[in-house]
């Protein structure tokens, strides 16, 4: 007697469900996030995804932190290789540019990222490229070793604080509160409104890295 279409099928005749790793999980992860934002990227929403239980996933990583330290991490993948041509600044500018230019694609993780603490290959293969550049350049290991860390602080800022739709409103209010500024209770504002809302976010985050890079060469770490 053959089954009735709509018969439920009993487990054993379903097809098994793929074995969980970390690399699936966070190629999972990756594809939420493609989809539908750093937000909806929760352990329940990946269960759902991985058809599992949210139990399941701390076996592999941890709490939500650590997947979207790890979703980072993945992505620091598609940063790019060392450019060939120009100097070790030149250079060093361009990589740390791709990353910035990395998070402008996902604002929710560049907000994350603020506070991530990635510890995966993509992760130390960038700053192993970031220090390699540092010490072509001549730049003492000490400051280099604390230079990377501003560096990609000052990168990872400036992609969370242009990447916020939400706060056109608090941008609008704050221009119009320096280009407003009295000259008698406020003379430098008023002097440098100009100045102070100027340049393309692009050219900011080229001048403040350049910037860094050269109080790097010749701030020494105190002992």
């Amino acid at each position: 007697m053959t089954a009735r279409p709509d018969t439920p099928r009993s487990r054993r005749e379903r097809p098994a469900k793929p074995a969980l790793t970390r690399e699936g999980i966070v190629a999972a992860a990756l594809a939420v996030l493609r989809a539908e934002g750093l937000r909806k990227l929760t352990m329940r929403r990946l269960a759902e995804e991985l058809d599992t239980g949210p139990a399941s996933l701390y076996v592999y990583v941890r709490n939500t932190a650590e997947l979207h330290a790890a979703v980072l991490d993945e992505l620091l993948g598609t940063v790019g290789t060392v450019p060939a041509a120009g100097s070790w600044r030149e250079r060093l500018e361009r990589v740390l540019t791709s990353y910035t230019e990395m998070l402008f694609a996902y604002p929710d993780l560049a907000r994350s990222a603020l506070t991530a603490r990635p510890s995966g290959p993509h992760y130390l293969d960038l700053i192993e490229t970031l220090l390699a550049l540092l010490d072509e350049g001549g730049v003492p290991p000490a400051q280099a070793a604390w230079g990377v860390d501003l560096l990609l602080q000052h990168a990872t800022a400036t992609a969370a604080e242009h990447t916020d739709e939400a706060s056109q409103e608090d941008w609008d209010a704050l221009r119009h509160a320096v280009q407003e500024a009295s000259e008698r209770t406020h003379p430098h504002i008023a002097g440098l409104a100009g100045p102070l809302l100027s340049g393309p976010p692009e050219a900011r985050l080229s001048w403040g890295l350049q910037a860094l890079i050269g109080g790097i060469e010749r701030t020494a770490v105190p002992e």
